[in-house]
C-alpha cells in the first residue's frame, strides 16, 4: 500500500488509526501473539489452502480429497466461525492484544457446531428429517454462536434481523393477518436452518464456498505482491499533470482496485491515504476531497469483475453464466465512472484549480494524440496478438498446446522482470508537500508482468470458457508463482543476493493467503447469516406475501414500489453489508418487482431487478448516517462525516439514476442489443447522458448553467437514457400474434432473442391474472438438425419449457425448476394468450438521438457565447 513519505508523528497515529479501522471492518482487529496468533494465523492460512484444494481440478484428478458442495459449505462456515471469535474481540472497548479463554471456548464450539453437517454428514444422510435430541441441541447452539459472531464482526443491526426474522418464524400464530402463518416449533426451525441447505448451508454459503473466496484471494494477493501500488502509481503518471489530478487519480485508481477488491472501506484507505491531502492541497477542500473518494471507492463495488461478491451471488439468483453478468454490469459501471471523472473535472473548473505538477516535456496537440493513439493502439494490438497466438497455438499443437501456451507465457513473465531488473523500482511513496508526476511509459512497463495471472483469468473465463470458480483459481496459482519467483529472479538479474529475495517471497506469499482468508471471516459469516433470513421467508412464505404487500403499498404503480424498493435496500444497508443486503433483497424483493411489473404489463429482465438492489444496497456505504466508507474518509481528511457524506450523496446521484434507466431501458445492460452499430449507438448515448447528468446536477458544464439549461440537460439526459420513452409515445414497441403462432416464432428467433408472451391464468389464492412475461432463447447445439416446430420446441425446452397446443388455444405445459422461465415468471397450466413480436413499422430510437444531441449542441454554444462575454468584459476591464 502506498504511504505518504516522511510522515510526522501525528500522520503516523491517524494512518495507524485507519489501518485499524480496516481490520475492524474487514479482517478482525485483534492482533495476538503467542499460541493464539499462530492458531489465528495458521488456521487462516490453512483455509485458504483448503479452498485452493476444493476449487482446484487435482481433488478428481487423484480421487482423493473430494468434498460435496453440503461438506465444503460446513466446513467452510465451522472454520469462518472459529476464526470469527478468534479474530474480532467481544466489544470495541475489548483490548486486541489478548486472547481471553471464554473466546477460546467460544471459537472451539462454534467451529465444531459450524462444521456439524461435516461431521455427521453420513449419520444425517441415513435419517433425514428425523433430528435427534443431539442434533438438535447443536443446531440451536450453532444458532446462537451464528448470531453473536455476526454481531461482533458485522455489527449490531445484522444480528439484531436475524433474530427478528427467528421471532418471526415463531410468532407467526399471533401476527396480523397480512404477515400470519402457522408458526414452526423449535425442533423444525433447527432443523431448517442448521441441517438442511435451506437455510444457513443455502445458495448464498454455496456461492461463498465456490466463487467469493477464490476471488478475494486474488485480490488480497495482488495487493500484497505490489500490483496496488502499481496501478496507483500508473494513474498517477497518466493523470497526475491534468488540472484536478489528485481526484482523477482518486478516481481511476478506484475503479482499477475495484475490479478485485470486495471492501469499499478498504479501497478509501489504500488510496485515500495520499489522495485525499493531496486534493485538499489542490483546493478541492476536506468536504469534497472526502465525499469523492468514498464515490470513487465504494464506485469500485459495481465494477465487475467481483462486484463486492455479488457478481457471483447472481450467477446462482439469476441463473445465468458469469461472463454475461459481467456483461450486463459492465457499461453502467463504465459511465458511473465517466460521469465521476467529468463531476471532479467541474468542480475543478468551479474553484479554479490548475494543475500541481508539470506535465513534463512541453508536446503540441498532435503529438499527445499520437501518444495516446500509439499506447491505445499498442495495446490492441497485444491483446489481438495473445487471442490469435493462443487460438492458433490450440489448432496446431491440440493437446500439447496447453504447454507450449505455458512456456511462451514463461518467457513473456521472465523477459518482462528483466525489464523490471533493469531500471530502479517504483516507489512506494507519494509526496504531499512536493508531488512529483512520475513518467508514465517507465511506470507502465515496471510492472507489467502484474497484468498476467489477471490475462488469465480473462483467457480461462472468455476462451476457454472455465467456470469463475476454476478460472480464479489457475489466475491464483499464476499468482502464487509469481509472488515466489518475482523478487529471486529480479534480484538475480541485478545481481544481487537471492537467498533474501526467496524467503522475502515465499513470506509475502504466505501473509497473501492470510489476509485472503481474513478478509474472508466476515463475508462468509455474513452469507450464512443471509441464509438464515433466507431460510425464514422460505419456511414461513412470507416472500409469497410480499407480493400483495408491496402491491399495496405501491397502489399497483412500478415506480412507486421501485423507489420503494430503493429505499428498503438504503434502510437495510445502514446496518448490514453489501454482500448480505443484497440476498436479502434478491430473495424478498427481486422476485416481487419482476411479477408486478409482469402484471403491469412491462417486462423487467430479472438481472436488472437483481443489479437495482445491489446498487441501492451498495449506496448506503456511502448515505448518512452510518456509511463507513464515508467515516473512513472523513477520518483522513479530518471533516465531519455527515457534511462529508452528504457531499458523497450529491456525487453519487449519478449511480443512483442508473438503476431506474436500466429498469425500463435494458439495453443499458447490453440486452437485446444487435450488431456492433447497435452496440456504439447505445454505449455513446449512454455515456454521453451520463456526463450531461453530470453537468446538470452540478449546475455546470463549461460555464456556470442557468435553470432553464439545467432543464434542457435533464431533458437530455433523459432522451439518452430512454429513448424509446419518446418513440413509445409513437409507435407500440410490439403487435400481438395469435398464440398460435408461438412455435413459428420461437423457431426463427434469433441467438439468445426473447420470446414475450401474454399470460392468463389463476394464481394460487384464486385470482384471475393476466401478465406479460419474456425468456431468451437459446440457439439448438450445431449437431442438431431439427427444424420448424421441433426446433422450436427444443428452444423452448432449452429455455425450461413445455407448450402443449389446441387448435388456436396453446398452454402452458410445464415450467422447469430453477430454469430461466421460471424465474422470469412464466406459470404452469397458464394460456398463452398472445405471442408480442417486435413492430416492425416502429422507426428505431435512436432517431431520438438527433433531436437531444442538437439541444446539447445549443446548450454548448450558449454557455460558449456567454464565456466569451464574460471574458471580453473582464479584459475591458483589466484594460
Amino acid at each position: 500500500m502506498s504511504t505518504i513519505s516522511q510522515p510526522s508523528q501525528t500522520q503516523e497515529q491517524a494512518n495507524a488509526h485507519l489501518e485499524q479501522l480496516v481490520a475492524d471492518v474487514d479482517r478482525g482487529g485483534r492482533d495476538v501473539a503467542g499460541i493464539a496468533g499462530a492458531v489465528l494465523f495458521g488456521g487462516a492460512v490453512l483455509w485458504s489452502l483448503f479452498q485452493l484444494w476444493f476449487a482446484s481440478p487435482l481433488p478428481f484428478t487423484f480421487n482423493f480429497g473430494i468434498f460435496n458442495d453440503t461438506e465444503a459449505r460446513a466446513i467452510h462456515l465451522g472454520v469462518a466461525m472459529f476464526l470469527g471469535y478468534m479474530a474480532y474481540p467481544a466489544r470495541k472497548s475489548s483490548p486486541r492484544d489478548v486472547m481471553p479463554w471464554h473466546d477460546w471456548l467460544l471459537a472451539i464450539i462454534a467451529g465444531l457446531c459450524g462444521s456439524y453437517l461435516f461431521i455427521m454428514y453420513n449419520e444425517l444422510a441415513m435419517r433425514p428429517g428425523i433430528p435427534t435430541t443431539m442434533d438438535v441441541t447443536v443446531a440451536a447452539i450453532g444458532l446462537l454462536l451464528l448470531l453473536e459472531v455476526t454481531r461482533r464482526s458485522l455489527g449490531a443491526p445484522m444480528a439484531i434481523l436475524g433474530l427478528v426474522f427467528v421471532a418471526y418464524v415463531f410468532l407467526g400464530p399471533w401476527l396480523p393477518d397480512a404477515l400470519s402463518h402457522r408458526g414452526a416449533s423449535l425442533e423444525r426451525l433447527v432443523s431448517h436452518m442448521w441441517l438442511t441447505t435451506e437455510g444457513v448451508y443455502g445458495v448464498a454459503l454455496g456461492v461463498s464456498v465456490s466463487y467469493i473466496f477464490i476471488f478475494v484471494l486474488l485480490g488480497s494477493l495482488l495487493d500484497r505482491c505490489g500490483a496496488g501500488n502499481y496501478m496507483m502509481q500508473v494513474s498517477f503518471a497518466l493523470l497526475g499533470h491534468l488540472r484536478g489530478g489528485p481526484a482523477k487519480v482518486a478516481v481511476v485508481s478506484s475503479a482499477v482496485n475495484g475490479l478485485v477488491s470486495a471492501s469499499s472501506v478498504a479501497n478509501v484507505v489504500t488510496g485515500g491515504i495520499f489522495t485525499i491531502p493531496l486534493m485538499k492541497r489542490a483546493g478541492y477542500g476536506g468536504i469534497r476531497a472526502g465525499a469523492i473518494e468514498t464515490a470513487s471507492s465504494v464506485n469500485g463495488q459495481i465494477m465487475p469483475p467481483v462486484m463486492g461478491a455479488a457478481a457471483f451471488l447472481m450467477i446462482e439468483y439469476v441463473g445465468i453464466p458469469y461472463t454475461d453478468v459481467i456483461r450486463h454490469a459492465l457499461l453502467p459501471a463504465t459511465i458511473s465512472y465517466i460521469a465521476l471523472f467529468y463531476i471532479v473535472h467541474i468542480e475543478a473548473l468551479k474553484l479554479g484549480i490548475q494543475p500541481m505538477m508539470g506535465a513534463g516535456k512541453p508536446r503540441t496537440i498532435l503529438q499527445k494524440m499520437a501518444g495516446w493513439g500509439m499506447g491505445i493502439a499498442g495495446t490492441l494490438i497485444v491483446m489481438g496478438l495473445t487471442y490469435w497466438i493462443g487460438i492458433g497455438v490450440q489448432a496446431v499443437a491440440g493437446a500439447a498446446a496447453i504447454w507450449i501456451l505455458l512456456g511462451i507465457l514463461l518467457v513473456l513473465y521472465v523477459w518482462l522482470l528483466y525489464i523490471a531488473a533493469s531500471h530502479p523500482d517504483l516507489s512506494t511513496e507519494i509526496s504531499i508537500t512536493n508531488p512529483v508526476r512520475p513518467e508514465p511509459w517507465p511506470t507502465v512497463r515496471a510492472g507489467l508482468y502484474y497484468l498476467i495471472p489477471i490475462g488469465i483469468l480473462v483467457w480461462c473465463l472468455s476462451v476457454e470458457h472455465l467456470s469463475a470458480g476454476l478460472s480464479a483459481f489457475w489466475a491464483v496459482v499464476a499468482m502464487l508463482f509469481q509472488m515466489l519467483t518475482q523478487r529471486p529472479l529480479i534480484a538475480w538479474f541485478r545481481k544481487q543476493h537471492v537467498v533474501p529475495a526467496i524467503k522475502k517471497g515465499v513470506s509475502e506469499a504466505v501473509l497473501g493467503l492470510q489476509e485472503g482468508a481474513r478478509n474472508m471471516i466476515g463475508i462468509a459469516i455474513a452469507c450464512g447469516t443471509a441464509g438464515l433470513i433466507v431460510g425464514a421467508i422460505t419456511l414461513t412464505g412470507l416472500g409469497l406475501r410480499m407480493t400483495s404487500f408491496v402491491e399495496i403499498i405501491s397502489m399497483g404503480s412500478v415506480l412507486a414500489m421501485l423507489f420503494f424498493t430503493a429505499g428498503v435496500c438504503l434502510i437495510l444497508g445502514l446496518g448490514m453489508p453489501t454482500t448480505a443486503n443484497y440476498i436479502l433483497m434478491a430473495t424478498l424483493m427481486a422476485p416481487v418487482v419482476v411479477e408486478l411489473g409482469a402484471q403491469s404489463g412491462l417486462v423487467i429482465p430479472l438481472i436488472a431487478v437483481h443489479m437495482f438492489v445491489f446498487y441501492y444496497g451498495i449506496m448506503a456505504d456511502i448515505t448518512p448516517p452510518v456509511g463507513l466508507a464515508t467515516f473512513a474518509a472523513a477520518a483522513i481528511s479530518g471533516e465531519d462525516p455527515i457534511k462529508t457524506g452528504v457531499q458523497g450523496v450529491t456525487y453519487a446521484m449519478r449511480t443512483a439514476v442508473l438503476p431506474f434507466m436500466f429498469i425500463f431501458n435494458p439495453m443499458l445492460l447490453l440486452i437485446d442489443v444487435t450488431g456492433w452499430w447497435e452496440l456504439f449507438l447505445v454505449v455513446s448515448g449512454a455515456t454521453i447522458a451520463s456526463l450531461t447528468f453530470a453537468a446538470a446536477t452540478m449546475g455546470w458544464m463549461r460555464i456556470k448553467a442557468t435553470l432553464v439549461e439545467v432543464v434542457l440537460l435533464l431533458l437530455v439526459t433523459f432522451a439518452l437514457f430512454r429513448p424509446d420513452w419518446f418513440m413509445n409515445q409513437l409507435y407500440s414497441k410490439y403487435t400481438a400474434e395469435p398464440a398460435s403462432q408461438l412455435l413459428q416464432i420461437a423457431a426463427e428467433m434469433p441467438a439468445k432473442g426473447r420470446l414475450v408472451a401474454v399470460l392468463k391464468g389463476m394464481n394460487i389464492e384464486g385470482d384471475e391474472l393476466v401478465k406479460t412475461v419474456a425468456v431468451p432463447l437459446p440457439l439448438l447445439p450445431e449437431a442438431s438438425s431439427a427444424t420448424g416446430d421441433s426446433a422450436a420446441q427444443q428452444r423452448l425446452m432449452a429455455a425450461g419449457l413445455t407448450v402443449m397446443a389446441f387448435g388456436d388455444q396453446v398452454q402452458i405445459g410445464s415450467v422447469r425448476f430453477g430454469s430461466q422461465a421460471r424465474r422470469a415468471g412464466w406459470e404452469q397450466g397458464w394460456d398463452i394468450a398472445q405471442v408480442l413480436v417486435p413492430n416492425q413499422a416502429r422507426p428505431s430510437e435512436f432517431w431520438v438521438y438527433i433531436p437531444a444531441l442538437a439541444i446539447l449542441m445549443l446548450v454548448w454554444f450558449r454557455q460558449g457565447t456567454r464565456a466569451q462575454r464574460r471574458t471580453g468584459a473582464v479584459q475591458t476591464s483589466v484594460a
